[in-house]
């Protein structure tokens, strides 16, 4: 099947198999491998990235799903290679570890801010309840969240 689908602002009209996960397309496809695989049933959120500006877990929609949507992965929140805002808040916080999650955890607080802009601790925790991390920094991705928050005002 074939479709059209805008990555991190770039056009593409691909072919693609009708099982092909949106997960599989990015990283080998595109070979955009900044978004994580690693539990392939939702559970984690490592996979995650915004399509058409809401935020899915890759892993679970198929390409082409995506046919004439827009996707942004976390390659795609830097701009002109400038590290976003909330990019910084992380590496400011060391929120940043063994760095598996931080893709996903970045694509879900970015989702969050841009439907929050200044949230609350309480709000952080429910917008990221769908991420987990494995080494424990939650409470520094949180701080980070909130510190971006801050600093868009």
């Amino acid at each position: 099947m074939r479709i059209h689908v805008t990555v991190n602002g770039s056009e593409h009209d691909v072919e693609t198999e009708a099982n092909m996960t949106l997960l599989d397309f990015l990283r080998d496809g595109l070979r955009l491998t900044g978004t994580k695989e690693c539990c392939a049933v939702g559970e984690c959120g490592a996979c995650t990235v915004l399509v058409d500006g809401r935020a899915v877990n890759s892993c679970l929609m198929l390409t082409a799903e995506s046919d004439g949507g827009e996707v942004t992965t976390i390659e795609g929140l830097a701009a002109g290679g400038k590290l976003s805002v909330l990019q910084d808040a992380f590496l400011a916080s060391g929120a940043v570890q063994c760095g598996f999650c931080i893709p996903g955890q970045v694509v879900a607080a970015h989702h969050l801010l841009a439907r929050n802009p200044h949230p609350t601790l309480d709000e952080v925790k429910e917008g990221l309840s769908g991420n987990l991390c494995r080494c424990g920094g939650y409470m520094q991705i949180c701080a980070a969240v909130v510190a971006a928050g801050r600093a868009n005002r």
